[in-house]
């Protein structure tokens, strides 16, 4: 997961040195270059097939991306003042995005990506742009006391982002991660999750390379995503990666895999 977190660093670098860019992250590179991805990957098989795979995996990190930004800034602009990452990886929203006077952000991950993490931003002396809190804990352990103890107020509203997290967890360690996020969440909270499109698993992770991200995916979305959360007291809308990438300027020019269902792109509010 380190290793992988590494590697989105590495796509939210490239997309940021393009002209037209859907976001601007200027640590990714840094992120990259010290876990010595930067400025290429390894070599990797010219299969064209193993090619097209990853060009579709880097886009989805390009277009999910963007759509947790806008989430959290819209979060931002209802009230939310509480911002908690989980498997944060390396995300730099905290330094990079423009954030309201009081905000305080949680990123929660394990010990190692967070020094990891530690030792890149020390390097760039770079300030968060909000109240930046780390909680070093195992999302399988007792997440939501390390984060009270880190200061969280579960009276107050949340915006949660699980972004690139739950395909890598079986389905029972999902709901459990969806019931304890909303027994921590009061009404008004915002929720951003990126779920495995149906059939991805299939797609990618059949072939995928021993190590790779792909081989360890594990969980698809539910059938109704939107009713799923539904059942848990959050209000969701569900958007396809095509659909969102289209609204960005970056249509997908393939042609749909199947019949489209519901997408991987969930934004959720607490009721």
């Amino acid at each position: 997961m380190w290793a992988t977190a590494v590697g989105v660093a590495r796509v939210r670098a490239l997309e940021s040195e393009r002209e037209k860019a859907l976001f601007r992250d200027p640590l990714a590179r840094a992120f990259a270059a010290a876990g010595g991805l930067w400025p290429s990957s390894p070599p990797r098989p010219d299969d064209e097939a193993a090619r097209r795979g990853r060009l579709a995996v880097s886009l989805s990190i390009v277009i999910r991306t963007r759509f947790l930004d806008d989430l959290l800034r819209q979060a931002c602009a209802s009230g939310v003042r509480q911002v908690v990452l989980l498997g944060a990886g390396m995300d730099s929203r905290a330094f990079r995005m423009g954030w309201p006077e009081g905000t305080r952000l949680f990123e929660v991950d394990t010990a190692g990506p967070l020094d990891f993490k530690a030792s890149v931003l020390g390097q760039e002396r770079v300030v968060a742009r909000c109240e930046r809190s780390t909680v070093a804990v195992d999302l399988r352990e007792d997440w939501p006391g390390a984060l009270g103890a880190a200061g969280h107020d579960p009276a107050v509203p949340t915006v949660w982002i699980a972004e690139g997290l739950l395909i890598y967890l079986p389905e029972d360690a999902v709901e459990l991660l969806l019931a304890r996020i909303s027994a921590q969440s009061a009404a008004g909270s915002r929720m951003g999750l990126t779920l495995g499109s149906r059939g991805v698993i299939e797609r990618f992770g059949a072939d995928a390379v021993p190590g790779s991200a792909a081989s360890m995916w594990v969980s698809e979305m539910p059938d109704d995503p939107v009713g799923w959360l539904a059942g848990h007291g959050w209000e969701a809308d569900s958007h396809t990666l095509r659909e969102r990438a289209a609204a960005y300027g970056r249509p997908i020019s393939t042609p749909p895999q199947r019949e489209e269902r519901p997408g991987g792109l969930i934004s959720a509010v607490r009721r």
